[in-house]
């Protein structure tokens, strides 16, 4: 799918909310090629970054890992915090302490998962578009069923729309490809689970803020021109 890059109008702060494997990475990286003032803000690459640069923060967090306890909310918006601080986005100001930039844009990943976690958020940055994506169930199983990956390079095929040339194998090194431990039909309907209990408040959040849109459809190809003109519509 070919994406004619534009320019943003106003500062866009998106969160794309599902259940796993509707496509939120391939949403993700559409809308990021698309509009190139966009940045990606995964909660979960800043955590193994911050562990893997040894910062206070890092430290901190490894620490509460290896506890066996859950990195808590706080710990989560500083990390978060940070990397806007990193990037210039974040000013001090006299009245309200910390604020973000007017012109920083991005999607976040990761993070907030629940209510309390968007109501933290809220303190920090007000997120201004929230994305709903939808897609059956039974058609995201059958997706998942389909999936084989070549893992030392990544490389995803489905056998239903983007079969390997050789069943079985990688395209480039003629390897073996493996299904993912997570993408078992178990894991997802576990996950899938977990998701539904926590994303109701999590929208209902999201609804009374006025930023909430939701988008069905069976594919990502499906969604995207969906996504994009809607996105078009907010912000350019």
């Amino acid at each position: 799918m070919t994406l004619t890059t534009r320019q943003l109008k106003k500062a866009a702060r998106i969160i794309l909310i599902g259940a796993p494997g509707v496509g939120k990475g391939t949403q993700t990286e559409r809308l990021l090629s698309k509009f190139p003032e966009l940045a990606s803000i995964s909660s979960g690459d800043l955590l193994r970054e911050n562990v893997r640069r040894r910062t206070a923060l890092g430290r901190e967090a490894e620490a509460t890992i290896q506890a066996g306890n859950l990195v808590p909310d706080s710990m989560i918006l500083n990390l978060i915090s940070s990397e806007f601080n990193s990037r210039g986005w974040l000013s001090k100001s006299q009245s309200s302490g910390s604020s973000v930039s007017p012109s920083a844009s991005f999607i976040l990943d990761g993070f907030p998962r629940t209510a309390s976690q968007a109501a933290s958020l809220d303190s920090l940055v007000p997120i201004n578009f929230v994305v709903h994506l939808v897609t059956p169930p039974s058609i995201i199983l059958s997706r998942i069923a389909s999936r084989w990956v070549h893992e030392p390079s990544g490389r995803v095929y489905n056998t239903d729309f983007n079969a390997p040339k050789v069943p079985g194998k990688d395209d480039v090194t003629g390897e073996p490809l493996t299904q993912r431990e997570d993408d078992s039909i178990e894991t997802w309907k576990q996950r899938l689970h977990k998701f539904e209990e926590t994303s109701k408040a999590l929208l209902q959040h999201y609804q009374q803020k006025g930023c909430l849109w939701r988008v069905e459809g069976n594919s990502s190809d499906e969604i995207t021109p969906k996504l994009l003109a809607e996105f078009e519509r907010k912000f350019c």
